[in-house]
């Protein structure tokens, strides 16, 4: 078995359904007692929060750059960056390591390409949704057609991540404000699915919410990670 390296922290939150779904898939390959082999790197979320949210995608990357070198000192042997949004740098991470970076995006398009869909809804972060790094990669490399809310819709969502989730808070009332923009999207822009594009929205809402078919890239990713590193 392959050690993971894990940057997390990006919220905790997210981090730990990570750990648990590694280490709950790997003995579900492999039965008995058996776990995953990882090395975590858990940042100071505040740090990087503040930086998205100045636009400081530089200093941020230098921080995710740094820890995944040490990372790959301490024995990494793959690496796994535990939040969607922070693979708007995973370029940057990837000249700076020589171990393969396994990249949520891919693992998720696959997912939805496998079930035969092209135009899923995409709730995430603000910048997950309104930049080009993730939906032009599945649109570049993927042929999706990935639809993301309205203006509303995009603040919505992404204040409930920043504002709840992230900080541990799940509310009814914010559940129902997702499914029903789900629904609004279903009816107005004709979404064939739902990728759940933010590691913490697993917390919030899931397939029994939904008659589409819902991609939880938390799930994907884990999931992707445990094919590599029993590869």
């Amino acid at each position: 078995m392959k050690t993971l390296g894990l940057l997390g922290g990006m919220s905790w939150e997210s981090t730990a359904i990570y750990y648990r779904l590694l280490n709950e898939i790997v003995r579900e390959r492999l039965g008995g007692l058996h776990s995953a082999k990882l090395l975590l790197w858990s940042f100071n979320f505040a740090e990087i929060a503040e930086r998205q949210h100045a636009g400081d995608w530089e200093g941020a990357g230098a921080l995710l750059v740094e820890a995944a070198r040490r990372l790959e000192a301490a024995g990494a042997q793959g690496l796994v960056i535990c939040t969607n949004t922070m693979h708007k740098l995973a370029g940057a991470v990837e000249a700076a390591i020589s171990i393969p970076l396994i990249h949520i995006a891919d693992a998720t398009a696959c997912a939805v390409v496998e079930a035969g869909l092209r135009r899923p809804a995409l709730l995430a972060t603000r910048f997950t949704m309104e930049q080009d790094f993730y939906r032009g990669r599945l649109a570049d490399k993927y042929g999706l057609q990935p639809v993301v809310p309205d203006q509303a819709g995009r603040d919505m969502v992404h204040r409930v991540i920043y504002d709840e989730l992230c900080q541990g808070v799940v509310d009814g009332d914010s559940k129902a404000a997702y499914v029903e923009e789900v629904a609004r999207m279903l009816r107005d822009q004709k979404i064939d699915g739902l990728i759940m594009g933010c590691t913490e929205i697993t917390m919030l809402i899931g397939q029994d919410d939904f008659d589409i078919p819902v991609f939880d890239t938390t799930r994907i990713h884990a999931e992707a990670a445990v094919d590599f590193a029993l590869s």
